[in-house]
This record gives C-alpha cells, sequence and structure tokens, in this order.
C-alpha cells in the first residue's frame, strides 16, 4: 500500500470560531450550534461538503472528518483514516448503494472544535477525533456513539525548555506551562498533578495551541508545554527537553482518539454506519500485520512528524504491534470514558453530566469482527501484550 493520497487544496478546513476563548471554543451554546451549522453550509457551497444530503430516508452521502497533513501540495489522512480511502473498500461498498464517501478535512490546530460544530450541524456524520471533545459535544446536546475504538492510545509528553533544570512535574511549581486547555491531553497532565499533590494554580497555565508553542519555549516566554509526539520533535530539534510521558504512566492515562458518530444518524442508518466501521476494522487489521509495520510509520509520517519520531513514539510499549491497532471495546474504555466526563464536568468544561454508557455502541465492532474472521486476533483483556 504505497498509494499516496492527497485531498485537493481546494477542499478547506471548517470555519473557526469567532470566540477563541475556552468557553467560545467549547461551550455549545444555542447561537454555537446554529453558527456551526451555518458555517458548515458554507463550505458545502464551496465544495467541501457534498450538497444535498438526503431525499427522504434516502442518503447520498456519508461525510466523515478527519484530521488532515499538508504534504506535497495537498492534504493527506494519516491513520487509519488513510488506509480507509487507500483500500477503497468503504468507497465501492457505499458506491454500490449509490451513496458517495466524502472525507472532510480539517487542520489539526482547529480539529477538535470545529470537528464539534459539524456535528452540531448535521454536517458531517463521523468523525476520527479525540475523547475531551466528544465528551464536550455531548454534554452540549450533540448525542454522539463512540462506534469504533482506535487501538491503544496516544502518548502525551511534558517537555521543559533546553536550559531549565527541572526533573518532575513538582520542580516545575510555579513555571509557566504551556498547554492547550480543552484537548485531550489536558487529562494526562491534570492525573499527573494529582499524582504529585498539586493543581493548575500551583502553576501559571499559558492556554496556547501547539503551532505556537515550539517559539514560545524557544522563546522562554513558557518553561515547559504538554504536547503530543510533537513533544519529541522539541527535544530532536534541541529546543527541549522531555521529563515525563504517559509511558511512564496506567494506560489508561494516555489520550483516546476514537471514530465517533452522530448518534441519530447511527438510529437511521445502522448498515451504512455498520459499512463504516467495518472499514475501519479492516484498516486496523492491515495495519496490525508486522508485515505492514515499515508502510505504517511512514504513512504516519506524511506531513506530520519525521520518522525517526513516529518511530520513538510508538518505541518501549508495553503491548505487542499488533494489539497497538486493536479496534475492541476492552473494559478500560469504558472507564477510560468515565473519567474524561467527570473531569470535565468538575472543571467546568462541561455543565451537563454525560452517560457514557450511552456513548459506547460496540454492537457495530462485534459484527465486523464476526464478519471478517477476527475472532481471537486481538485480545479482549486490557492487559494484554
Amino acid at each position: 500500500m504505497h498509494h499516496i493520497s492527497r485531498i485537493p487544496p481546494a477542499v478547506s478546513a471548517l470555519p473557526a470560531p469567532a470566540d477563541d476563548s475556552p468557553a467560545g471554543r467549547h461551550a455549545f451554546s444555542r447561537r454555537q450550534v446554529s453558527g456551526g451549522a451555518l458555517g458548515l453550509l458554507a463550505l458545502g457551497l464551496a465544495g467541501g461538503l457534498a450538497g444535498c444530503r438526503r431525499g427522504g430516508a434516502g442518503l447520498d452521502v456519508v461525510n466523515l472528518a478527519a484530521i488532515a497533513y499538508p504534504y506535497k501540495g495537498g492534504q493527506v489522512l494519516n491513520g487509519l483514516n488513510g488506509v480507509v480511502e487507500e483500500q477503497g473498500w468503504l468507497k465501492g461498498e457505499l458506491g454500490k448503494r449509490g451513496i458517495a464517501l466524502n472525507f472532510v478535512p480539517v487542520p489539526t490546530a482547529v480539529g477538535a472544535p470545529q470537528i464539534n460544530e459539524g456535528f452540531s450541524g448535521r454536517k458531517i456524520d463521523f468523525a476520527s477525533y479525540g475523547d475531551f471533545p466528544a465528551i464536550i459535544a455531548d454534554a452540549g446536546g450533540v448525542p454522539l456513539k463512540l462506534v469504533a475504538p482506535a487501538g491503544q492510545g496516544q502518548d502525551v509528553y511534558l517537555v521543559v525548555r533546553k536550559d531549565l533544570p527541572a526533573r518532575s512535574i513538582a520542580d516545575l511549581k510555579g513555571k509557566r506551562i504551556a498547554l492547550h486547555r480543552g484537548r485531550p491531553w489536558e487529562l494526562p497532565f491534570s492525573k499527573l498533578l494529582d499524582s504529585a499533590g498539586l493543581t493548575f494554580a500551583d502553576f501559571t497555565i499559558v492556554n496556547i495551541n501547539p503551532q505556537a508553542t515550539p517559539a514560545a519555549l524557544a522563546g522562554g516566554s513558557v518553561d515547559a508545554t504538554v504536547l503530543l509526539s510533537d513533544g519529541l520533535l522539541l527535544e530532536q530539534k534541541g529546543i527541549g527537553r522531555v521529563i515525563w510521558s504517559t509511558k511512564q504512566a496506567p494506560a489508561d492515562w494516555k489520550m483516546r482518539a476514537e471514530l465517533f458518530a452522530r448518534g441519530d444518524f447511527v438510529a437511521d442508518h445502522p448498515e451504512i454506519t455498520q459499512l463504516v466501521v467495518s472499514a475501519f476494522v479492516r484498516a486496523a487489521r492491515w495495519s496490525a500485520d508486522e508485515a505492514n509495520k515499515a508502510q505504517v510509520i511512514a504513512n504516519a509520517a506524511r506531513g506530520s512528524m519525521p520518522t525517526p519520531i513516529i518511530e520513538a513514539d510508538y518505541a518501549s510499549t508495553p503491548y505487542s504491534w499488533r494489539e497497538r491497532f486493536s479496534p475492541l471495546f476492552r473494559p478500560a474504555i469504558a472507564s477510560h470514558y468515565r473519567s474524561v466526563a467527570d473531569y470535565a464536568l468538575a472543571h467546568g468544561l462541561i455543565h451537563a453530566p454525560v452517560d457514557t454508557g450511552q456513548l459506547i455502541e460496540p454492537r457495530f465492532v462485534a459484527q465486523a469482527i464476526r464478519d471478517l474472521g477476527l475472532t481471537g486476533f486481538w485480545s479482549d483483556k486490557d492487559s494484554a501484550a
């Protein structure tokens, strides 16, 4: 699978919310819901989303949002989304039913809030994105379903500026830490603080996005930052030094990003939902094959991170390459989402509780596993190695 998949540059990102404060990005008032719908409608007219969605109970197009990266003059989908697109199975199956498949690329810098606007405006049907924003959307009156887990989660890194002698989170007390609030890596950071008997009040939290962080760290305007694998890139460039990561923590501290669907779409179109989930399970099976490991890493690096950074991020894990891509609903997934929902409510990111039992919808993965003959291929135990 060496085909380079590119999305034309004309398909642009979803429009950014006008209010960039934490409340503006994450609270879902009636104003935001209607604003998101209008912004996405404008994008649809520009060609990013397919128009004329439905006729009666029918369906003309499935819109699937995913984080996209600039690559060789276009935008490329990485991870399972890229595999699904390149395999072409889902496009073919939908085509047999007279339904088009439309990937909606979203820049990583603004992905979560804009995906939530897409869900609230009913302009996207599925999205691969993080645990935090999905909980925020659901609490804001946009019912979602987690229809396919995406492996074991992603590691989070705490990076300090290169000339700072800090060795632990305790050494950073009173320092300025860059943290993009409301993003999925906030929860692991909070758990780290709790484990050390610290709180957010012990630091000056600077709420900036990851793209602005390297300059802030290099210039000394912040002392540390919390990032995903781009934290390893800062270390490679000599800007900072990793002093902690979730590789040193319990497995459920990792950030998770999964395949979510609108609740009403799942209820109205279970057969189509099954096709989409089956396509992602197929992609997970391909990615889990050791023979495809080099290609998986190369694909992950497209427009994102240098290959050595991807390799370092994937290294030193307690589970096998196969289990890295498990789509099974292990017990730890339910407990993880309960902790995300509880944290978001306790810290004012949401103002209504989320029933995570209603959020999780395992039946489509279970059916895909049976249909594809994958029973027993992945372990259903939380501690699978």
